[in-house]
């Protein structure tokens, strides 16, 4: 992509970001289906990755796979998916499920339901093209309640050690599936991922272009970018609220949801400390 692409991309994105949080929102309450606040505390991140970062030679992996809500509509504005295959979201036989599944999708390479599974296999894409000298990286999105699974801090281990091609993205919103990540590991993620000797920055993830500054500053083998979020962004009854990790939404609430995207575009709490 050019840098005069590029620039049109990010002037267009604002817009392109509301059209996706209305698509969402439309498709998860078609479907009744719950995880909304984490869906859209990370669809700023995929919505700046897939329009102005990735290469045709890079890779992305989704390992919050409850978001996948958020990587299906983010595939409908890149032209991958329909809107015919958004309303099967959830649906008996479809191919776009609650958690991500592969051999569907070409952008869905791994089956991410369970937490702790997508950074390994982010690694395991990464060595590949390290191995073979392809170009390219491999893009790996996960919460941050996922770094209380062993198995990630394994995978950081190996892909600093090896100097991977590899960018480790954090949506850290706060909140997990029953408390705020702060009760449950008071851990400072920049600190620890920093003593592996992994270059390390935290970025505002609800402003695209502080996004697409980080996310497409040149690298070399492993890195992380922490993005500060807000679980349930742009709705002002979900925004830093534990229940929108599961909930669906009821007629009202989705007309109260997309009332807030009208008045505002993007409403923002900001998270307690």
């Amino acid at each position: 992509m050019s840098s005069l692409d590029k620039t049109n991309a990010l002037n267009r994105l604002p817009a392109r970001i509301l059209d996706a949080r209305r698509r969402l929102l439309r498709m998860h309450y078609e479907s009744g289906c719950g995880h909304i606040g984490g869906n859209l505390s990370c669809l700023d991140i995929l919505m700046t990755l897939f329009h102005t970062v990735l290469r045709p030679q890079d890779q992305f992996v989704l390992s919050k796979g409850h978001a996948a809500g958020a990587l299906y509509t983010v595939l409908w504005t890149v032209g991958v998916l329909s809107d015919d295959d958004l309303r099967t979201f959830h649906k008996d036989d479809t191919r776009l499920g609650g958690h991500p599944s592969p051999r569907h999708v070409e952008q869905i390479p791994f089956a991410t339901g369970s937490l702790g599974h997508g950074l390994p296999l982010a690694c395991g894409l990464a060595l590949g093209r390290h191995l073979s000298g392809e170009p390219g990286r491999v893009y790996c999105l996960l919460s941050d309640g996922e770094w209380q699974e062993g198995s990630n801090w394994e995978a950081l281990i190996f892909a600093a050690q090896r100097g991977l091609p590899l960018t480790i993205i954090v949506d850290r919103n706060g909140l997990q599936g029953f408390a705020r990540v702060r009760d449950l590991s008071g851990a400072d993620l920049e600190e620890q991922f920093s003593a592996f000797g992994v270059a390390t920055s935290a970025v505002p993830g609800h402003d695209e272009r502080a996004l697409h500054r980080s996310l497409a500053a040149p690298r070399f083998g492993t890195a992380a970018i922490i993005a500060d979020t807000v679980k349930g962004s742009g709705v002002r009854f979900m925004e830093d609220r534990l229940e929108w990790h599961y909930l669906p939404m009821t007629q009202e609430m989705y007309e109260q949801a997309l009332a807030d995207l009208e008045a505002g575009g993007r409403i923002y709490t900001r998270r307690a400390a």
